[in-house]
């Protein structure tokens, strides 16, 4: 039976041809990992102009596997390693934009074809795109939410929540799969996504804006002009403009330019401190890439403590799961927050199967209990838990 993901999300280059150039889109998405891709040899070749170079390349391949067959550096783990920046795999970040055939075309989902010319520079009128999933009133927010918005609310909703497609995690138990991996949609320009979100605050009455995923920070030209659209039409201080992020790329500079454009509120997801449960909650398999974005994600918690904690509000995520992680690293990931600042609010939140790629079961609300007990211990002084039951700060 189909699930019809393919159909839906998946922005594939050779549907209308039916034929595949290997992209892999597709197998990513695919939540019961029913496909796969086989290597063929091809047998025929085309030819290309690459920044006014004429380029033989095997025909039916993407845009983004021309380039690396010619020579160009491709990375999907930190942007500045490479010379194309292509993390999402799916076409939804659009980071891999390039101009192809005069057009600004994504480089991952779209197949390199005789006579294409590709400009590997953007026009200098390029303005930055991503395609917007979900936006509307979010009754929980996230683990940047403060404890107090939460206890004083007046409303069904707390914030404005609005999803973006792509990521550069693969996340097994990702619940926002369908948005994550999603290839399809309409890309936004950060004005249109701006006043899409200001429309919604109005029509809501609400005061705080959260700007999630898939993964919120990857296209960083772009959520840099979508904050900065967003303060334009929002001056008022009251407005808190919040990020929920696995913080993988956020270096000093980004979280300075972050701040500058507007940002008030960081709420971030540690996702571990041992690097094999990093790897098993992000579903990455690159060792040294999961390690990077593990201490990218730390340092990121203790920057913003120690540089701008009277200016911005910062809260952090736990997972757990007895299949993901233990009790033992909970306790230490706790001493770790406490050792950085011990006020920093903490939420741990209950891991399981989002009907993507996992088949865990919830833990059960003694063991979120437990975790709540641990990180207490640990000298945190906030510290809640998002379980079957919503466990407040100092309330066991």
């Amino acid at each position: 039976m189909s699930c019809d993901a393919c159909r839906y999300f998946v922005a594939c280059p050779g549907a209308d041809e039916e034929i595949c150039i290997g992209c892999g889109a597709c197998v990513q998405l695919c939540p019961n990992e029913a496909l796969e891709l086989v290597e063929v040899k091809r047998e025929k070749v085309v030819h290309i102009e690459v920044d006014g170079k004429l380029r033989s390349v095997p025909e039916r391949i993407s845009v983004k596997e021309a380039l690396w067959e010619i020579g160009y550096k491709i990375t999907a783990g930190l942007p500045a390693e490479g010379e194309l920046y292509a993390p999402c795999g799916v076409g939804a970040c659009w980071n891999c934009a390039l101009e192809i055939d005069g057009e600004v075309r994504r480089a991952c989902v779209t197949e390199a074809k005789e006579g294409m010319k590709i400009r590997t520079d953007l026009p200098r009128d390029w303005v930055p795109l991503r395609i917007v999933g979900p936006t509307a009133g979010h009754p929980v927010g996230g683990v940047g939410t403060p404890w107090e918005v939460r206890k004083n609310a007046k409303s069904e909703f707390l914030e404005i929540c609005c999803l973006v497609a792509g990521c550069n995690f693969r996340c097994p138990q990702c619940h926002n799969w369908m948005i994550t991996h999603m290839g399809k949609g309409r890309a936004y320009t950060p004005l249109e996504a701006a006043e899409m979100l200001t429309r919604v605050k109005k029509e809501l009455k609400l005061d705080r804006i959260i700007l999630s995923g898939g993964e919120i920070t990857l296209n960083r030209a772009w959520l840099i002009q979508l904050l900065k659209e967003l303060r334009k039409l929002n001056p008022e201080p009251e407005t808190r403009l919040h990020i929920s992020t696995n913080a993988s790329l956020l270096t000093e500079d980004y979280i300075d330019e972050l701040i500058d454009a507007g940002l008030t509120v960081f709420g971030i997801d540690l996702k571990g401190l041992h690097i094999d449960t990093f790897m098993r909650i992000t579903g990455l398999k690159n060792k040294e890439l999961a390690q990077r974005c593990k201490e990218n994600a730390w340092h990121a918690v203790d920057y913003i403590a120690h540089h701008y904690r009277e200016k911005v509000f910062i809260g952090v995520g736990i997972p757990y799961n007895e299949e993901l992680i233990s009790f033992e690293e909970i306790r230490r990931i706790g001493r770790e927050i406490y050792n950085i600042d011990p006020s920093i609010q903490t939420s741990a939140m209950s891991y399981f199967s989002g009907d993507y790629r996992s088949q865990i079961l919830p833990p059960s609300l003694d063991e979120m209990k437990t975790v709540h007990r641990l990180l207490e211990e640990a000298g945190l002084t906030t510290v809640q838990c998002f379980a079957t039951e919503f466990i407040p700060p100092s309330e066991i």
